[in-house]
């Protein structure tokens, strides 16, 4: 049980809760603009292309029930622009987190020194070294070179 509470309150801690909060109130809050938008506009046009009555999308309703395919194309064309600007945002976020993580991860990690090379063999060895181990010669100091 302590595990559990542990993992949670790491959970909590890294600001995760914060930013899925702030994506639900955004997403709701765009989820009501695109609402309006296939309600006050894309039906409106609809009606005026396939002619029809106010409170009904003409020829989009079966008469006598309750089937609407006004509504459902309403409710598809809402799905889909909030689809698609959700997917935008992910890339978008996605990307600029990858490009956070690639400056940290250069910023992070000193120039590398050159690798000594042999006078005689030319043969890289390594730092320090007093001979070569390709061609066994003895090498400079480094104060020397």
């Amino acid at each position: 049980m302590k595990k559990l509470v542990k993992e949670f309150q790491e959970f909590i801690s890294r600001g995760n809760v914060m930013d899925m909060a702030i994506g639900v109130i955004i997403g709701g809050a765009f989820t009501a603009i695109v609402t309006s938008l296939t309600e006050d506009v894309i039906n409106p046009l609809i009606k005026l292309i396939v002619g029809g009555n106010v409170g009904e999308i003409g020829g989009l309703v079966v008469p006598g029930t309750e089937i609407d395919f006004g509504k459902f194309l309403g409710a598809v064309i809402n799905f889909l622009i909030v689809a698609v600007i959700v997917f935008a945002l992910v890339k978008a976020f996605n990307e600029a987190q990858r490009l956070a993580l690639s400056r940290v991860h250069t910023e992070e990690q000193p120039p590398a020194a050159p690798t000594p090379i042999c006078p005689f063999c030319l043969e890289e060895h390594k730092p320090g070294a007093t001979r070569c181990p390709h061609c066994g010669s003895e090498l400079p100091s480094p104060e020397e070179a």
